[in-house]
């Protein structure tokens, strides 16, 4: 038997094995076909057991989920496993005008929503796809230490809501992406080598960090990408005065604006938010027409910025 023959009967083998041991390993499996235990993410988790003792796991089969998903505060320790980040894609439409619920209908429009503490996401698309209409969330997290890697959120304004006071979330080898405000809310979130794809001439984060959190947004070795057109972009802006948001060893496209951040016409935020950046590379990241309240890091206030002091010690097992 030729010995190219046997290498590929043996790759064949080594595939299909892989897949039965995934299978076996996985307390659910989601398929569109019918094949796993559900169709339904959300029927997926609704089987899993509160306050589990040990991780609860879910394998997500490659398909289109049309479903509004929320992970309650009961399921904790839970991981969600996309079978491929490109084709495991779970969307819904809703928006702010759309769900109609006055002033803060916006918390209302998110495609998949984070209760439950210690939450995994790997491998999986999440998006809203209702358009450039308005607030439209993809993507709305308040569990603490919650992980999400090699992952897309997709939206235009409001894609990803990280929320909670004291919620602290990792973003590892993701792609977000939106138009205003697309990153916000008050949680501490580090965001590590993630591309920040920009759709419209807007703003990227929107912290609404509370008063003493020492982090905020934090963007480590991220890659930020814009679509064609886009030449008119902010780095941030405060939602709320105490905002903070950093971008470490990031590489910036021209579309940044060289003053880089803006106060939302608020001239107290300038003292209180806290919006910085150190050894930035690319066109975008030139700090010479910088706001002048905004901070440029020395080496020895940038070697805090470590996942382990802005997330706990908890982070070191997931990176």
């Amino acid at each position: 038997m030729p010995q190219q023959f046997v290498r590929v009967i043996l790759a064949v083998i080594f595939v299909l094995s892989g897949h039965s041991l995934m299978a076996v390993n996985y307390d659910f499996v989601v398929a569109p076909d019918g094949s796993g235990n559900f169709t339904s993410i959300q029927k997926a988790i609704d089987a899993c057991k509160a306050f589990p003792d040990t991780r609860v796991s879910i394998f997500v089969k490659n398909g289109t989920y049309k479903e509004k998903v929320l992970v309650p505060s009961c399921n904790t320790r839970l991981s969600i496993v996309g079978e491929s980040v490109d084709k495991t894609i779970l969307t819904f439409d809703d928006y702010f005008d759309k769900i109609n619920r006055g002033r803060n209908s916006t918390f209302y429009t998110s495609t998949l929503k984070i209760e439950a503490n210690d939450f995994i996401l790997e491998n999986m698309t999440v998006e809203n796809s209702a358009g450039p209409v308005g607030q439209a969330v993809a993507l709305h997290v308040e569990g603490d230490q919650c992980v999400f890697r090699n992952c897309r959120f997709l939206g235009f304004q409001d894609t990803v809501y990280a929320a909670g006071r004291f919620s602290r979330m990792l973003f590892t080898n993701c792609h977000i992406e939106g138009t205003t405000d697309f990153i916000f809310g008050e949680a501490t979130v580090f965001f590590e080598k993630c591309t920040i794809h920009c759709k419209g001439d807007s703003y990227i984060t929107a912290a609404s960090s509370p008063a003493g959190n020492p982090f905020g947004f934090v963007f480590m070795n991220c890659k930020l990408t814009a679509a064609d057109g886009v030449e008119k972009v902010y780095l941030g802006r405060p939602w709320r005065i105490y905002a903070r948001a950093a971008f470490l060893n990031c590489e910036m496209g021209s579309f940044i604006k060289p003053e880089g951040w803006h106060n939302w016409d608020k001239p107290t935020a300038e003292k209180t938010s806290f919006f910085a950046e150190y050894k930035n590379t690319g066109p975008g990241a030139s700090v010479i027409q910088r706001v002048t309240w905004s901070h440029q890091l020395t080496d020895v206030e940038a070697k805090a910025f470590t996942p382990e002091n802005i997330l706990g010690d908890w982070v070191t097992g997931y990176k």
